[in-house]
């Protein structure tokens, strides 16, 4: 009977354990990209990863700098994500403005 009861015990402590894994798993994931939220890597040589709303996407000086992109890159952007192949002030001055 023992040997049940610590089985159990065990059991339910593995459980936990694996649920506040996963938990902690998908809050990492969801804490590089929140929901709502579009990653882009930004620069000319060095490329800078920033994590933009995507709202953004609908104003017409953001959508100058995807015109850029697209100009360049088509639909094979060599980071894997969205890349903005302008220098990081110009990005960050026209994000500031958008804030």
């Amino acid at each position: 009977m023992a040997l049940v009861r610590s089985m159990l015990s065990a059991k339910k402590i593995l459980g936990r354990s694996l649920t506040a894994a996963a938990a902690t798993s998908k809050r990492a994931a969801s804490a590089e990209q929140p929901k709502g939220f579009l990653a882009v890597y930004v620069g000319e040589s060095q490329k800078k990863r920033y994590v933009v709303p995507i709202s953004y996407l609908s104003q017409p000086s953001f959508q100058a700098l995807l015109s850029k992109s697209e100009e360049e890159f088509g639909f094979n952007h060599p980071m894997g994500g969205l890349t903005i192949p302008c220098p990081e002030d110009t990005f960050i001055n026209v994000t500031s403005r958008l804030q």
